[in-house]
């Protein structure tokens, strides 16, 4: 029954097989986390232990997938099936719809999505008269959705000083009554923002201490994935829900800490210890991903980080290749350089198109790049750009679904009720809405009463009573017929099929495919769901859609193209060979950093960005780059000096091996250990030390000079005492004690040694 043990390495199997109490399993890249938490959640099955009081919560929908079939796999489909498993938001939305009547939401509320929330937003700045060039609807969102992951309610926000004083300096002061409002309009729309289902689960717990204990005692095992990527609220509901039996087990690596713009606190993982003082520690330190080299280029950066938990990550793969770093005249060229690349490993290696990423650190990078790949006929793909589910058309269908759900959804109303076109203009709209808010009305039930307001008059008032009465006759469809079934009669009663196909436009043909798209995945959500003679309701596939994160609906995952994207959307994939590109100071690292954390955070995603690759790592840089419409110079970035050089190729010929020459030599100057080309970089370090990446190498004679007991002087490690020489020449390496920083390994030629 636990053969599946043998597939595990000592501690994998160490992590899975002591489940009782509080453990901290601390996965580096590429070690085997998910087949560790799916193998303890297996194991925890074949102890007896009932699937529906095991609560397992991810970051994605297709994660949450991917590990119940793989638990399937292992232990029967349908003990895999009654498991809680899946996204912290899919799992207490739930608890909050079966909760409903102890939060004052409808058990079908809507869930408006980022692009709703604003909508809402940008509608009450409006009402208030306020500026949208101060109150920008962007910064309004962000500053509420902050708010609210750190367990801050409206009336708590207005409370407090702090963030008065900060709205204030923003020229914002109106932020906290924006907040008020906006959560009372979602309130009236019975609707919740992804941020709400977190937030409203941590005031249901406070408020109604006897359904908190319900959970307690309902989940005897808790188990998050990526634990480093919590943020406050959801760090505050797994505590109180493990605070019982203590039995919690979390999977991360602070160093794939990477989302502190999202909200996520790195001392989550940090400080488990001090949470759970009786906790257990498993280290998964083999990486089966990537190559020695590439690994411990990978261990060398991360050292330079001060605020993590030690752990010596190793590859038994082969040696592998060096990681080629090379630097271009212009950013123009290094997007020529790094398409000319791609061709030649491709063909050199006999890779597909898949097997290869471009990783940079703003979308605004993408262009040069796509330009590139286009002029060389090499078919790439931009992760992380407009969903499927983000489309027009998909959400103006949707927006029927929502409404017969929830015919309090106001965005849901706005969004449909003109169309396609019933000739209701948005004067009438707005007189609508006036009403329905003096009145703490949603729009529908305005729409519905016995008197519209008497300013919408004649044939705008007979359009609105047609658009409700078609609404209320498909709703009363909705307990007989199936999702699918119910929107593709809403599909064609509407006459959106027909529009589109009046005029065939390739704009037109492209919507027709994404509602056919849309009608197929329905149908598929229907046969996947079925469940004897109860029929899969639209409430039930609306509540899934809803829920779907970037990385579930990225489309084309299978194509053969290359893979273009920000590193932080690569977090959790691996490629053949991975290109990092503008590896340079005030890019990346970001110029917008101004503090140690801030750095160290830049730091472990440029960690992430070398661990997605299997075999081969390229870094670029551009000697110059155009910003704000001028020229200017760039500096190779710091963490390329931070990586041990031993693991890196900075030849000459690196232009001429794997990176063709097709730009004149000259033009391209290149990193050599004839002329060490990693200039000064700006600013110095947060701590205030100048660790400069420099133009020289030491005087050739640096390491005849400097002898064993000797003290030296480093520009970041201080003073230290020379312990060993070993190599001649060029190659000659130092072994320095400095005290504080440890025992350092340097290249005499490169570690620029003052003789005290």
């Amino acid at each position: 029954m636990t053969d599946f043990l043998n597939d595990l390495n000592d501690i994998q199997r160490e992590a899975v097989m002591n489940y009782d109490g509080a453990s901290l399993i601390i996965a580096g890249a590429g070690s085997g986390k998910t087949r560790v938490l799916t193998y303890r959640i297996a194991y925890l099955l074949t102890q007896g232990v009932p699937p529906w009081s095991i609560l397992a919560l991810t970051f994605t929908n297709k994660a949450a997938e991917e590990m119940i079939d793989r638990i399937a796999a292992l232990v029967g489909e349908e003990e895999a099936r009654r498991l809680w498993m899946g996204t912290f938001h899919s799992v207490f939305s739930r608890i909050l719809r079966t909760e409903a009547a102890a939060t004052g939401y409808p058990p079908k509320f809507s869930i408006y999505d980022a692009q709703d929330a604003k909508n809402v937003i940008k509608q009450i700045i409006k009402d208030m008269n306020l500026d949208d060039q101060t109150y920008k609807v962007k910064e309004v969102y962000g500053s509420i959705s902050a708010a609210k992951n750190n367990l801050i309610t409206p009336a708590m926000y207005e409370a407090d000083s702090f963030l008065a004083k900060k709205d204030t300096e923003r020229k914002r002061p109106l932020t906290a009554q924006i907040y008020k409002t906006y959560t009372q309009r979602c309130l009236k729309a019975g609707a919740m923002d992804f941020d709400d289902l977190l937030l409203n689960t941590n005031i249901l717990f406070r408020d109604h201490p006897e359904i908190l204990d319900k959970y307690r005692n309902f989940f005897r095992y808790i188990l998050v994935d990526e634990y480093q990527d919590t943020n406050s609220s959801q760090y505050m509901i797994v505590k109180k829900l493990a605070q019982l039996r203590g039995n919690i087990c979390v999977v991360g690596d602070d160093a794939q800490s990477i989302y502190a713009f999202r909200g996520a606190r790195i001392e989550n993982i940090l400080n488990f210890r001090k949470d759970y003082p009786d906790y257990k520690i498993f280290k998964l330190e083999q990486n089966y991903r990537s190559t020695q080299n590439i690994v411990n280029a990978a261990n060398t950066l991360i050292e330079n980080n001060r605020n993590r938990i030690r752990k010596n990550v190793f590859s038994e793969n082969d040696r592998g290749d060096l990681i080629r770093v090379f630097r271009t005249g212009s950013d123009q060229e290094e997007g020529y350089a790094v398409a000319a690349s791609i061709v030649e490993m491709a063909h050199r290696h006999r890779l597909n198109h898949k097997n290869f990423a471009i990783l940079y650190r703003t979308n605004a990078q993408s262009r040069i790049f796509e330009e590139a790949l286009r002029k060389r006929n090499i078919p790439y793909r931009i992760y992380g750009g407009l969903s499927f589910y983000e489309r027009k058309e998909v959400k103006d269908v949707l927006a029927y679904g929502r409404l017969l759900v929830n015919p309090k959804d106001d965005e849901a109303f706005k969004r449909i009720i003109n169309f396609p076109s019933r000739g209701i203009g948005n004067i009438t709209l707005s007189r609508l809405e006036s009403a329905a808010n003096r009145l703490g009305l949603p729009l529908w039930e305005v729409a519905c009463g016995n008197e519209l307001p008497p300013d919408i008059t004649g044939s705008a008032r007979e359009k609105i009573r047609q658009f409700i009465h078609f609404i209320g006759e498909h709703a009363k469809d909705s307990a007989s017929l199936d999702a699918y079934q119910l929107l593709h009669r809403i599909v064609l009663a509407t006459g959106i099929i027909s529009s589109l196909q009046s005029e065939k436009t390739p704009e037109n043909i492209s919507r027709l495919q994404n509602i056919d798209e849309l009608l197929n995945g329905i149908r598929e959500f229907v046969e996947e769901n079925a469940s004897g003679s109860d029929i899969v309701t639209l409430d039930q596939y609306l509540a899934n859609v809803s829920l779907r994160t970037d990385a579930d609906n990225d489309q084309g995952k299978d194509a053969d193209s290359v893979a273009v994207m920000t590193v932080h959307a690569a977090k959790g994939l691996e490629f053949d060979v991975v290109y990092i590109v503008g590896m340079e100071e005030n890019l990346f690292p970001s110029q917008m950093i101004s503090s140690m954390q801030e750095i160290e955070e830049e730091r472990r995603l440029f960690y992430v960005a070398l661990t997605r690759a299997r075999r081969n790592v390229f870094l670029s840089c551009a000697g110059t780059r155009f910003r704000w419409g001028s020229l200017s110079s760039s500096a190779p970035s710091r963490f390329i000096k931070e990586i041990d050089p031993q693991y890196l190729d900075l030849a000459e010929n690196n232009m001429r091996n794997g990176l063709p020459q097709i730009i004149p030599q000259a033009s391209v100057p290149v990193f050599s250990s004839k002329n060490a080309a990693l200039p000064h970089r700006t600013p110095p370090y947060p701590d205030g030390k100048n660790d400069r990446l420099t133009d020289t190498p030491e005087p050739q004679d640096q390491h005849e000079r400097i002898k064993p007991g000797m003290t030296v002087e480093h520009e970041r490690f201080g003073r230290g005492k020379v312990l060993s020489l070993d190599g001649n020449g060029s190659n000659a390496r130092v072994v320095i004690h400095f005290g504080a920083a440890g025992q350092k390994q340097l290249l005499v030629k490169f570690a620029k040694l003052r003789i005290v």
